[in-house]
């Protein structure tokens, strides 16, 4: 039996502020109808893995995602603030567009400047969010060696692991509702398996 733990990490179904482009972050909107929809069609789509646990964000559109996947898995869930949205600050509850400005300048940086590029105050950089997944991700995978684990978290959040992981930028892609990566690790090393639901990763 292989030490690694495998872990499914899934973002939320979708919301209304998902649909109409507005930035979330860590304001606690729940799933809408067609979310909801969404994680049932993940929840049979996964229904032949047996999950060992289940974690999630304690933000509801997760938290409700995780339910919905788990509620045939006699599994509860487990949730934690390190698996929220990474923090917008004043932009939440704004059009997505207002910050496409900071993306611009953000594609214009090195790999190194862009970790820790924080254009306002209350704007989590890559760093910052991608250190306290990596931390949950790390200290789980030890505590779970050997085991499959589903975790559902956000859309940002994985964005930036995957900037964290790759010499080149996930950026210009997107990462949809109930995309999902699957990877294992040591509690060290993270090694990608596979990628559902994240467009042009280059």
């Amino acid at each position: 039996m292989s030490d690694l733990c495998t872990l499914y990490i899934v973002r939320h179904g979708q919301t209304d502020w998902n649909l109409n482009g507005i930035t979330q972050g860590e304001t606690d909107i729940p799933l809408n109808g067609e979310g909801i929809k969404q994680a049932e069609t993940m929840a049979s789509n996964l229904k032949h893995i047996k999950f060992d646990a289940v974690f999630s964000s304690d933000l509801i559109r997760a938290k409700k995602t995780a339910e919905i996947i788990a509620v045939e898995k006699n599994l509860a869930i487990e949730t934690t603030k390190l698996l929220r949205e990474r923090r917008y600050g004043k932009f939440n509850g704004k059009p997505w567009l207002l910050m496409k400005k900071y993306y611009d300048e953000w594609e214009n940086l090195s790999k190194n400047e862009r970790a820790q590029y924080k254009p306002y105050k209350g704007y989590e950089t890559d760093e910052e969010a991608v250190g306290r997944l990596i931390t949950f991700l790390r200290e789980t995978s030890v505590a779970c060696a050997g085991k499959t684990i589903l975790v559902v978290a956000h859309g940002g959040l994985m964005r930036v692991f995957l900037n964290h992981l790759s010499k080149e930028t996930y950026l210009t892609g997107s990462v949809s509702n109930l995309a999902y990566i699957k990877l294992e690790s040591d509690g060290v090393d993270f090694f990608i398996k596979e990628l559902k639901g994240i467009q042009n990763p280059s």
